[in-house]
């Protein structure tokens, strides 16, 4: 009996001691943000003088997003990436432990930077052929691309959450910067394309079971000419122009982080 009593006052010590004791260390969270200048931060004007002509910058929505998530971030984005520099260039830090990964890239690969430039200019200059020029590229060569980036992400980072972040509409309709004019049917061609783009990406990325952020029906209303604006108008210096300002990345910052929080960017599988 006694040693009986012994035993049971052992346990009842032992387990009020283990309940006492601090939890075991959890893994940090990991979260590596890949893709082109959406999602380095260029347009926000001020960046990491380390970050060179990547353009990465504080105010960009991986770094808010990652202290969001209390998420240890690995900024691989780089201004002026096409997807074949990230493929090959921004994937090092991916592995089985990776919990999160967004990615932005395929307009470079259409050139819609020099699109713009073109429709920027005044008239008579005229940007019909570049806007089917580029969406031709969307419908051809763009796809093939994205397959090849969303597998490698997959195979290199098998339990990730994966989310793929699209881009905006930039305009109006309105013609209010004077320093250089896009007229109101050139723009209404501009939105068709990014429409074009933003559902050519949203399938490649359901297709790989990837999760989406479609950033048009938000960013609506914080177009360029817009009382309040998300996105740069034409801009000084020029790599500003047409890329999300300060507030235009913390509106991504939300649209991200509920994005990587659902299940639906989970990987088949995953655990938690």
């Amino acid at each position: 009996m006694f040693l009986r009593r012994l035993a049971i006052a052992l346990v009842t010590t032992l387990g009020a001691v283990l309940a006492l004791a601090p939890p075991a260390h959890a893994e940090p969270l990991t979260y590596t943000a890949l893709g082109d200048s959406y999602s380095s931060g260029t347009g926000t004007r001020e960046y990491y003088p380390d970050s060179g002509d990547c353009l990465r910058s504080k105010h960009a929505y991986p770094v808010l997003t990652a202290a969001r998530l209390g998420a240890a971030l690995t900024f691989a984005a780089c201004s002026g990436a096409r997807v074949n520099g990230v493929l090959t260039g921004q994937l090092a830090s991916l592995n089985a432990a990776t919990n999160y990964v967004t990615v932005s890239a395929g307009g470079n690969d259409i050139g819609w930077g020099s699109v713009i430039t073109q429709c920027a200019k005044p008239w008579p200059y005229t940007c019909w052929g570049e806007i089917d020029n580029a969406e031709n590229q969307i419908r051809t060569v763009l796809p093939g691309r994205l397959d090849q980036l969303y597998t490698r992400i997959r195979e290199l980072a098998p339990t990730a959450r994966v989310v793929v972040v699209g881009y905006p509409r930039l305009f109006n309709g309105e013609e209010c910067n004077l320093i250089a004019r896009i007229s109101p049917g050139e723009q209404a061609e501009l939105n068709a394309a990014a429409d074009l783009l933003a559902t050519t990406i949203q399938a490649r990325a359901a297709a790989h079971r990837f999760g989406f952020v479609d950033a048009r029906g938000p960013f609506t209303g914080h177009a360029v000419c817009d009382d309040v604006e998300w996105i740069n108008g034409t801009s000084w210096p020029l790599n500003e122009s047409y890329h999300p300002n300060r507030a235009g990345q913390v509106g991504y910052t939300g649209l991200v982080e509920t994005a990587l929080r659902s299940p639906a960017a989970r990987a088949t599988g995953r655990r938690g």
